[in-house]
This record gives C-alpha cells, sequence and structure tokens, in this order.
C-alpha cells in the first residue's frame, strides 16, 4: 500500500511538473521592448545554428566553443533543454540555452551571448530573466551556471541579478583552461 501512495505521489509531481515545463518552453514568437528598442523573440531551432555560431565568433574572438554538432543536439532535447534567440530586424543579437533537470529541480545556463556592439543594453539580462521566470514557473529551486574567471563583465550582471558564487571548476575550459567559477541563483517559490 505505501509503495502505490509512492508511486501515485511521484506521478503527480512529476506529471504536474511535466506540464508546468510544457507550458513554460511555449514560445510564441513574439516582440519585446527593451529600454529604447524593439526586438524580435523566438525559440531557437535548427536553422539558426549558423547564426548561432556567428554569434559564438563575435564574443569569442573567432572561436566557436560549441559547434554544429552540439547545438544540434541540444536543439533537438525538446524535453529537458530551451534555446532563444533575439533578433533586431533580421540581425541575430544574442541567444540563452538551458537545461531543466526535474529530478534535482535545478536548471542550468549552458550558453549565453550577445554580440560586442550590442552589450550593456539589457538584452543578456533580457534573456537571463526569461529563463529564470521559466525555471520559477516550473517550481524549480535554483539556476546554475559557469562563468569564466576572466569574465568579470558577465559575473558582475549575475551578482546583480541574485546569482552567488558557489565555487571553482579549474582548468574547466577547452583550449585555455582557464578557471570556471561556478554561481548560483536560489529560486523564488510559487505558491
Amino acid at each position: 500500500m505505501l509503495k502505490e501512495i509512492k508511486a501515485l505521489i511521484k506521478d503527480r509531481f512529476f506529471n504536474r511538473t511535466k506540464q508546468l515545463r510544457e507550458q513554460a518552453f511555449e514560445i510564441h514568437d513574439h516582440v519585446i521592448r527593451i529600454e529604447t528598442d524593439t526586438y524580435f523573440i523566438a525559440k531557437a531551432m535548427i536553422p539558426d545554428i549558423p547564426e548561432i555560431l556567428n554569434v559564438e565568433r563575435s564574443v569569442y574572438e573567432g572561436q566557436t566553443p560549441w559547434d554544429r554538432a552540439a547545438f544540434a543536439t541540444e536543439l533537438r532535447r525538446k524535453f529537458d533543454r530551451l534555446y532563444l534567440v533575439i533578433r533586431y530586424h533580421d540581425r541575430m543579437l544574442g541567444f540563452i540555452g538551458a537545461s531543466f533537470d526535474d529530478r534535482t529541480a535545478t536548471a542550468h545556463i549552458t550558453n549565453v551571448a550577445v554580440v560586442p556592439d550590442k552589450q550593456n543594453r539589457g538584452i543578456g539580462a533580457y534573456l537571463l530573466k526569461t529563463m529564470i521566470g521559466k525555471a520559477e514557473y516550473i517550481g524549480y529551486k535554483k539556476m546554475t551556471l559557469e562563468v569564466r574567471r576572466s569574465n568579470v563583465r558577465a559575473q558582475a550582471l549575475y551578482l546583480k541579478m541574485g546569482f552567488e558564487k558557489t565555487g571553482v571548476k579549474a582548468h574547466y575550459y577547452f583550449g585555455d583552461h582557464e578557471d570556471a567559477i561556478d554561481m548560483t541563483l536560489t529560486l523564488t517559490q510559487k505558491d
């Protein structure tokens, strides 16, 4: 009997979480306003990958930390991954990606990038707030990310948004083996 009750509770919790995640992942392409500019935000799709790689090249001095195959794999995982792109007219200015783990009630920012000439205009913050809102809607407890030790501007943004530094991953990044700072945000629980 206890086993059946546990199974029922687990089924109801995970089904509810699954329903909330499906609702949170529904993205209707729409126009948004950040400060004085109007942008278009949409769920990333496979045809967006070349532009996503171009955003990476502009941010990472000609490099693409993730390749076409890595992004394709992520975008095919519609159950536990969400990627968004933001455009100004037809130009992709940035993107964000996150993984969602129902078992730990944790969302993890896998990627976030905004082209250098459009940074410090609220675009990155908007993308982060959107993902935070999705995780809170589902009822997750926390959001995590890694950031390069040298990327003090990004760290400042994350700290401003409520993330805390929670650790260091030594030699984390491929290529230059720079350390990563682990950061965690405790999410607001819904009533």
